[in-house]
């Protein structure tokens, strides 16, 4: 039975253990990472986690959103070896929930290519009208 809390805090450690374990772990760059995931990690609006019987965290949700219209996801992964379990859609939902209801909130993210089908398959769609500015530091790694 999976455990889902949107009131959890996660400390530096588990998370970075985390991010060994999913795919999430190759989205961030290299300069100041342990000082750039604590900022994130303490300065969320909205956070979802999973975590499977015997308490091992196995997905999060991390989101941005002003709760009346937009819902950015800066995070969403699950442990590579629970995948595939509906996981990663009941996180979303969930979000979508604690923002505000999907009534109200367009959900958006900036996706690797791997993850479109799963975007797709929630209902989201592909646009072409984002525009990004991307920092300026940012050398790609892959926690390890």
């Amino acid at each position: 039975m999976i455990k889902y809390s949107d009131t959890e805090t996660l400390e530096y450690a588990e998370y970075l253990d985390f991010l060994r374990r999913c795919d999430l772990g190759s989205q961030y760059p290299k300069q100041n990472f342990e000082a750039r995931i604590r900022k994130l990690l303490a300065n969320l609006d909205i956070r979802i986690t999973a975590r499977n019987e015997e308490g091992l965290l196995i997905g999060v949700c991390f989101g941005l959103t002003d709760f009346a219209y937009f819902l950015f996801l800066t995070e969403l992964g699950v442990d590579r070896g629970f995948v595939r379990q509906g996981i990663g859609r009941r996180l979303l939902e969930l979000a979508v929930e604690k923002a505000g209801g999907g009534a109200d909130i367009t959900v958006t993210t900036i996706s690797n290519d791997a993850a479109i089908d799963f975007y797709a398959k929630c209902g989201m769609r592909n646009e072409s009208s984002l525009v990004v500015r991307y920092c300026r530091d940012w050398e790609d790694f892959t926690v390890e």
